[in-house]
């Protein structure tokens, strides 16, 4: 009941403080023989930890990742899966002042009804940086679906008001925005200066192309492979929307035009995003997602203390402009975990029999 743990074969659960002496998280229903090490993780924390450019947080975590159980000689025993990374950059005097006062549009005031006791040390359970343990888990799902050739890739198509005219996924690992339109860099550039200089923040809009998922992933009705990832999207610190397919053109189109008709050599167009019915279809599955401008900012707001009086808020603390940006590898790892979830859930209904359409060759 308590909210830590995602999957239902494939099992994972977080625990930690963004201000605590560790983050971790234990993985269960994991397949046996599957080679992982540290490094295989490593590769995908070390594009989502802090303090790697001048347009994230200045929070200096190596996040360098420990595996306590469940591999041996280099290999997955099949048993619980423990991960730890320790905090080691933690500055929790920068929150002192804000102690006793909610920051606007944050989970201090929730947690603080809920459970009559909070860490406000950058709000504890409540911090991005809880994600540092999706990134891990969403790895060793990445490893075990690139057997199928499943490929996630992730990207950033709009930042405040600047929007990606063309977007090419892969250019999002080639810049520090993790942006999917090369050309619009400078423009972000300056956009961040003015955002630092200023001490507020944006904004943005992100995507995610799962290519080559098996065919028959999703259960019917409530367990549906869209409601799933929407969830698992949705579950990412400040996600205010997730839309799956030509969500953006639902309303200009006609049934004529938007739906997929499909051919002896395949689906004529891709609206629906990969999946009908709940259930995967073969093309690529795509999803977009918005996440709303960072709540802890240097610029001076209004709020209550816990007292109910009305007080000025300055947060000093060290903050991302844009949170979207590291978004990206947090994503990509939601999306592993649920469609791995969805692969060992399908096999333990459906056996080894791979699913095929009736154009499939």
């Amino acid at each position: 009941m308590s909210g830590n743990t995602f999957g239902n074969i494939f099992k994972v659960t977080t625990f930690g403080e963004s201000h605590g002496h560790a983050l971790g998280c234990i993985i269960d229903g994991c397949p046996p023989n599957l080679e992982i090490d540290e490094s295989d993780i490593q590769i995908e924390l070390n594009r989502r930890k802090p303090g790697q450019s001048d347009v994230t947080t200045q929070r200096k975590e190596d996040d360098s990742v420990q595996i306590l159980s469940g591999v041996f000689e280099g290999k997955t025993l099949g048993t619980p899966i423990s991960l730890l990374i320790f905090n080691k950059d933690q500055q929790s005097k920068d929150y002192s002042n804000i102690k006793d006062s909610f920051r606007p549009n944050h989970a201090d005031i929730t947690y603080q009804a809920k459970y009559g006791h909070r860490d406000y040390r950058g709000g504890g359970r409540s911090s991005a940086r809880e994600t540092a343990m999706r990134v891990a888990a969403g790895a060793i799902a990445k490893k075990y679906l690139s057997q199928y050739g499943v490929k996630t890739t992730g990207y950033v198509s709009q930042i405040g008001n600047i929007s990606a005219e063309s977007i090419t996924p892969e250019s999002a690992n080639k810049n520090k925005y993790f942006f999917g339109d090369m050309s619009k860099i400078e423009a972000l550039n300056t956009m961040f200066d003015e955002l630092i200089a200023e001490g507020n923040s944006v904004g943005a809009k992100l995507g995610v192309c799962v290519e080559n998922c098996p065919v028959g992933l999703g259960e019917p009705v409530f367990d549906k492979l869209n409601a799933d990832l929407a969830k698992a999207i949705m579950s990412i610190n400040a996600v205010k929307s997730v839309s799956i397919g030509n969500a953006e053109n639902i309303l200009n189109l006609k049934g004529s035009e938007i739906r997929d008709e499909i051919r002896s050599d395949g689906f004529a167009s891709n609206n629906a995003g990969g999946i009908l019915g709940g259930i995967s279809n073969g093309d690529n599955i795509e999803l977009d997602f918005l996440i709303k401008p960072t709540s802890s900012i240097k610029k001076k707001g209004k709020t209550v203390d816990k007292d109910g009086n009305e007080v000025d808020i300055e947060v000093i603390g060290r903050h991302d402009p844009c949170v979207g940006i590291r978004a990206v590898p947090i994503a990509e790892a939601m999306v592993n975990l649920v469609i791995m979830d969805h692969l060992l859930r399908n096999r333990a209904q459906c056996g080894e029999v791979e699913q095929k359409l009736p154009f499939t060759k």
